[in-house]
């Protein structure tokens, strides 16, 4: 099996873990939150950070993957970054109408597409940026529906996609820029992530419910549920950096709202929720637009490939054919006993250059 495929399956094998994993914790926190009443979310996301650096220190123990030490300020940052941006989204959904925080998340990824075309000087092609306009189209409809503004709210929707893109592009740039698999990445940022959200989440919590997350009664039914969700998340956190590291901070955004799609259809299936027509088209179109960006993102992807490699041969013919052009990189002439010599310039053909 080529490199190419080991890749691709690579990144197969990240998305789907992404995806059941998510879907997952989505199902597992909704009975938590709807039928047993813990709403404190972003306490819980510190446990689950908790609990997902715990793992990876015994993975590590365990000699599973190398600890590789990089710029402690560089870590430090990027950690109260993404705990900070959970806490903002945590404060715009509870501050703000489902249907406008339904908006905020479909703003991410325009938002993250112009951060990379003004930083990074990525270009995306009018064929990705069509299919991603389908994409949010198909998900508005079948997400968003009451749209209530309020000062408050929107300034900490705004903070909340600025915090959430710069994050996730800084996800995939560290990795490329100190050469740290996810893996790395994840356990280094993962004790900066659960202090800030350890620190702020009962006052979060507390804002948004009116509630002490130490004062609740926890039953055994409740400690099941938490445990089982704070197990779920340490494969939601591994393949997020994972599938981020991978592809692009656009492509999980687009695989974000793949999973927005199914847990609507998997709470019509099994939960019985309320389904219409509307969120039936909307699935649908936000399907299309799903299919059309990975088709086009492959696309490009092998043309890269094939460009470089065509470039790549030309310049070895053109390297064979010159026979000054490897002079110039060294080159020698092989005798007969097996033994390279140095190049020996002709008198007429000095002259005739």
């Amino acid at each position: 099996m080529g490199e190419g495929q080991q890749y691709q399956l690579g990144t197969i094998g990240a998305l789907s873990l992404s995806v059941v994993s998510s879907v997952s914790i989505v199902i597992c926190n909704k009975a938590l939150i709807s039928t047993l009443g813990f709403t404190f979310a972003t306490t819980l996301t510190s446990w689950h950070l908790l609990v997902t650096f715990c793992s990876l220190h015994i993975a590590l123990w365990m000699k599973w993957f190398e600890h590789k030490p990089f710029d402690p300020r560089a870590v430090m940052g990027f950690g109260i970054l993404n705990g900070t941006s959970i806490g903002l989204l945590n404060l715009s959904l509870g501050f703000n109408s489902v249907g406008f925080y339904q908006m905020t998340k479909l703003a991410i990824i325009p938002c993250t597409v112009l951060l990379e075309i003004l930083f990074f000087r990525k270009i995306f092609s009018r064929n990705v940026q069509l299919s991603l306009t389908v994409l949010l189209l198909g998900v508005g409809i079948a997400t968003v529906t009451d749209l209530q503004l309020n000062v408050l709210g929107s300034i900490l929707s705004l903070l909340a996609v600025v915090t959430t893109c710069v994050a996730q592009i800084m996800t995939n740039t560290i990795q490329k820029k100190f050469k740290v698999s996810s893996t790395q990445l994840l356990y280094q940022s993962c004790p900066y992530q659960a202090i800030t959200l350890f620190v702020t989440g009962p006052f979060v919590d507390g804002l948004l419910t009116n509630q002490n997350v130490y004062a609740f009664n926890y039953t055994p039914q409740v400690l099941a549920f938490i445990v089982l969700s704070c197990l779920i998340s340490v494969a939601v956190n591994f393949s997020t950096f994972l599938v981020i590291g991978k592809t692009s901070p656009v492509t999980y955004q687009v695989l974000g709202h793949l999973k927005t799609c199914l847990v609507l259809a998997f709470g019509y299936v099994l939960l019985r929720d309320p389904f219409s027509w509307r969120n039936i088209l909307g699935i649908l179109i936000a399907m299309v637009g799903m299919v059309l960006y990975s088709y086009y993102c492959t696309a490009e992807s092998k043309q890269k490939v094939t460009t470089a490699e065509a470039t790549q041969l030309s310049q070895a013919k053109e390297s064979e054919s010159d026979p000054l052009l490897s002079v110039e990189n060294g080159g020698g002439v092989l005798t007969d006993d097996g033994v390279t010599r140095a190049p020996e310039w002709k008198l007429n053909k000095d002259l005739r250059a």
